[in-house]
């Protein structure tokens, strides 16, 4: 361990702890992890639980390979827990807890260290796995281990690396060469003496300072000779050092071992003598041997692999390719003969065989199979495997289209789906391949896109008869219209389709137009018990169908919309859409989506930290919205609503400043998120620049909010924005869409305003049980019937709308809870254990103060007006919003409370 004893400090530090912890460690092939990681574990206790598995290499490996290797041959393991991680019939959830509950059965409350060797290797299920211990608690210490070289965005170590570090402390640990005196000191180490300065110097230039590669040159020197290197040359490469640990074996014991390295980093036992032919007894014989030497290690029950990968890469590199044809093509007869089910491994040594026809067979069976269980990345690599010798199957083209869509990675989505559109034979190949690029266009946000793929659709149409062809094709239309926000035509096109459905038996684009209609009519308020009506039903018919991608964007437009009534059924919508989108691989509804919609149950249940907490932990998981093309960050805008919402401006701040940097906000989102700010932090020259931003922002915005109407007004009045100032807001907030509760809140809100307390009591009161609010804004609603009812003297009924407000705001914070306990203040309801309220000066805002001031040297509207160079209107808002902030009724308590201090 020369040049690593800090880093093996630092794990051993780790595993003693007792703690939950987790480590990466990283380096190039040979720098040592593995080596560490053995010296690491030959240091704990013997009650620690020691799991290691190592990712398959060059291959596209089987889900949980790591889980599986580390398990492999121990006889404790649960067959039902074992069973359930390898049943491709259950849902991906079903497996990940499968996986921990194996672990759980395995570990229980004793230490442990879990090694993942190679994640860069590994498969998409493995890396799942691997975060997820990483959540766990207990004495267990988490080691991964990778090359940064071999990261890049195809594979899904890249995503599980960025969480990581964003979720955890991490311990990383870097391995870099040795030095020029390191490498002496291993040479001194190795061979029991100092080691002369020209050999040290020689070695270490030959090798770079790599430990692996500086071993295995020190095994070519005979009984360690290092002076003998001053003498003689350095062999060529590593490589010729590595292919002399097997060139005295007999004849047969080379062909068993340059067979090994064309089977994999797995070997079992039975398949390797079927290849080679060999017996038994021989086998055995052969195997010890090459155990003896260094080159194989016994890596389970009936199972070897090479001791190092470059050791498998260096034998490999001196066989005759006829050799290795040979070899792939007796393992893939051996394969096909015993009924293999990995189509993975089929396909790999069909490609070596050289037998293109069962490779294509084995990528398009494979590439279907591994998207009916959500692998999208295992099915991507298939599907281009066999692209890669029939460029213009459509088949092929159509799975990577989905696979990559599915993964994310919507370029390659975008380059294959315009290839299969393009090749597409069959109307309906061509109508599926439109509808699927409308999405993806969508999601890249390239409208322009979007456009010339709605206009190529509507001439297919008129090209094709009616049939399957032409209602995919109609479909296709439905989503782009309902996606552009045009519901109109969204609407007729589905009516359409869902015809010819019927007409000609057409399940599968019955269900796709269903979806279509429902997630319009959920967009309408009039009509959205009529979408949830039809979403809720088709989810059924999808889900037995095995269109897990349809199941779960309907069960996302149930999340998202009108919420159901029971908190219950919402979080089971909610789970069901996570298990559906999980199926399918379907990585921004099982990530962004799901915790999205976390979020929005936790408001349901008026509890604001909760759902901060969950927006948090789903941005820090969601590594997509970083990537190049995706559209904006729609975590960070629901998160920087919530901190708005509990005065934690800063850190609102924040995460509108990381949004601004990003491509493709929609317009009105960035001025909308500033103005809100900027009114929350009383800087009226700054709210009224980003009002004029939003506006003109909005009019290009076909869609309105009902819960932005709400929030911008209400910090509007907190600043005391000028009356034609909120008229303007509310006219471009204020459409036809919005729901008619929402609309009749902020016009009480604007009616308390103008003080008119009559019309705005009977309009608070009008909506204070309306099931479409969360608790906070019912609480607001009750807070403002409260205020109302002060003012008309009616304070027993004000004290009863102050408590049903109470229980409400009772999880929440901000300023919704500030405005609550100024009418409790009023009212003489302040529990004696409260911090006191925010009232008195401190309350107004910087211009409201100057109000103040004036209005104690006895200034009328007018005259306020005159002097501040505003309306009379305006002057009275700004009177009416210090009266109320303050807790009094008359300009001569003003007076009293703000004086000229």
């Amino acid at each position: 361990m020369i040049g690593r004893e800090s880093e093996l400090r630092r794990l051993t530090q780790l595993a003693s702890a007792r703690e939950p912890a987790v480590a990466l460690i990283a380096g190039e092939p040979g720098i040592g992890k593995t080596r560490l990681v053995h010296e690491l574990l030959a240091t704990v206790p013997a009650e620690t639980v020691v799991l290691v598995g190592q990712a398959e290499p060059g291959s596209l490996a089987r889900p949980y390979e790591v889980l599986l290797d580390a398990i492999d041959g121990r006889p404790e393991v649960d067959d039902e827990h074992l069973a359930a991680l390898a049943d491709a019939g259950r849902s991906p959830v079903e497996r990940l807890h499968a996986g921990l509950a194996l672990l759980a059965d395995l570990i229980g409350d004793a230490p442990a260290v879990i090694v993942f060797e190679d994640l860069h290797w590994a498969d998409s299920e493995s890396a799942a796995l691997f975060e997820r211990i990483a959540d766990q608690r207990g004495p267990r210490l988490l080691i991964g281990t990778y090359r940064p070289d071999e990261v890049s965005r195809r594979r899904p170590v890249a995503g599980l690396l960025a969480r990581m570090e964003r979720r955890h402390a991490v311990s990383h640990v870097l391995l870099d060469r040795l030095t020029p005196a390191q490498t002496a000191a291993l040479l001194a180490a190795a061979t029991g003496s100092p080691a002369p300065l020209r050999a040290a110097t020689a070695l270490h230039h030959r090798t770079g300072g790599n430990p692996f590669f500086l071993e295995e040159l020190l095994r070519a020197l005979p009984g360690y000779d290092v002076e003998a290197l001053v003498e003689q040359p350095l062999p060529w490469s590593l490589a010729d050092v590595l292919r002399r640990q097997v060139d005295d074996l007999d004849p047969e014991s080379h062909r068993i071992v340059e067979a090994a390295t064309v089977l994999g980093h797995r070997i079992p036992f039975d398949l390797l003598a079927d290849v080679t032919g060999t017996g038994e007894d021989a086998l055995i014989a052969v195997l010890r041997d090459l155990v003896t030497r260094g080159v194989l290690v016994e890596s389970g029950e009936d199972e070897f692999a090479f001791r190092h990968a470059l050791v498998r890469e260096a034998i490999a590199d001196q066989m005759l390719g006829r050799q290795r044809r040979r070899l792939h093509e007796a393992a893939l007869d051996v394969l096909l003969r015993g009924g293999a089910s990995d189509p993975a491994m089929v396909a790999h040594h069909a490609r070596g065989a050289g037998r293109y026809p069962d490779m294509i067979a084995a990528a398009r069976g494979g590439a279907a199979l591994y998207l009916s269980i959500g692998s999208a990345y295992q099915a991507l690599q298939l599907a281009e495997m066999g692209l890669d010798e029939v460029p213009d199957d459509t088949g092929l083209l159509a799975a990577a289209a989905r696979a990559a869509w599915l993964a994310g990675l919507l370029d390659d989505a975008l380059r294959y789906g315009r290839r299969w559109r393009d090749l597409a034979d069959l109307a309906t190949d061509r109508a599926e391949s439109l509808y699927l690029l409308v999405r993806i266009a969508w999601e890249s946000r390239e409208t322009d896109e979007m456009r010339a793929l709605t206009q190529h659709i509507e001439t297919l149409i008129a090209q094709l008869p009616p049939g399957e062809g032409q209602a995919r094709a109609m479909t296709a239309i439905a989503q782009s219209a309902y996606l552009r926000d045009d519901l109109d035509a969204a609407l007729l096109w589905c009516d359409r389709a869902l015809a010819l459905a019927d007409e000609f038996d057409l399940p599968a684009v019955r269900l796709a137009a269903l979806l279509e209609k429902g997630s319009t009519l959920s967009e309408r308020p009039q009509r959205a018990a009529e979408g949830r009506e039809l979403l809720s039903g088709l989810v059924d018919d999808a889900e037995k169908a095995g269109e897990w991608v349809l199941a779960a964007r309907a069960l996302h437009c149930l999340v998202q919309g009108e919420p159901p009534a029971s908190p219950a059924e919402h979080a089971e919508i909610l789970e069901r859409m996570r298990v559906d989108a999980e199926r399918a691989g379907f990585e921004s509804l099982a990530v962004a989506t799901y915790f999205q919609g976390r979020a929005r149950l936790a408001v349901r249940a008026g509890d604001l930290d909760a759902a901060i907490a969950a927006l948090e932990e789903g941005r820090e998981q969601d590594s997509g919205y970083r990537r190049v093309g995706r559209w904006a960050d729609y975590h960070g805008v629901f998160l920087a609503g919530l901190y708005l919402e509990a005065g934690e401006l800063d850190r609102a701040g924040r995460v509108v400043t990381d949004l601004a940097a990003l491509p493709n906000n929609p317009p009105s989102t960035i001025p909308g998120l500033a103005f809100h700010l900027a009114c929350r932090r009383a800087d009226l020259p700054r709210a009224e620049a980003a009002l004029d931003e939003f506006v003109i922002a909005l009019s290009g915005q076909p869609w309105r909010s009902s819960e932005q109407a709400h929030d911008l007004i209400s910090a509007a009045l907190e600043i005391g924005l000028p009356p034609h100032r909120l008229d303007q807001m509310a006219a471009v907030l204020l459409d036809a869409d919005v729901w008619d509760a929402y609309r009749t809140l902020v016009e009480a809100q604007l009616a308390e305003a103008r003080g008119e307390h009559a019309a705005a009591l009977a309009g608070y009161l009008a909506v204070a049980d309306a099931h479409i609010f969360g608790p906070a804004t019912r609480g607001t609603v009750h807070v403002g019937a409260a205020r109302c009812l002060l003012a008309a003297g009616r304070s027993g009924e004000a004290a009863a709308q102050t408590a049903a407000a109470v229980a409400l705001l009772d999880g929440w914070r901000g300023w919704r809870v500030t405005q609550l306990a100024q009418i409790r203040t009023r009212l003489g309801m302040a529990p004696a254990d409260a911090p006191p309220a925010v009232t008195g000066p401190a309350a107004l805002t910087p211009r409201e103060r100057e109000v103040a001031v004036l209005i104690s040297d006895g200034l009328t509207n007018t005259e306020l007006a005159r002097r501040l160079y505003i309306s009379p209107k305006t002057a009275a808002v700004h009177v009416s919003n210090i009266l109320r902030k303050l807790g009094v009724s008359s300009r001569t308590e003003v007076g009293n409370l703000v004086g000229r201090s």
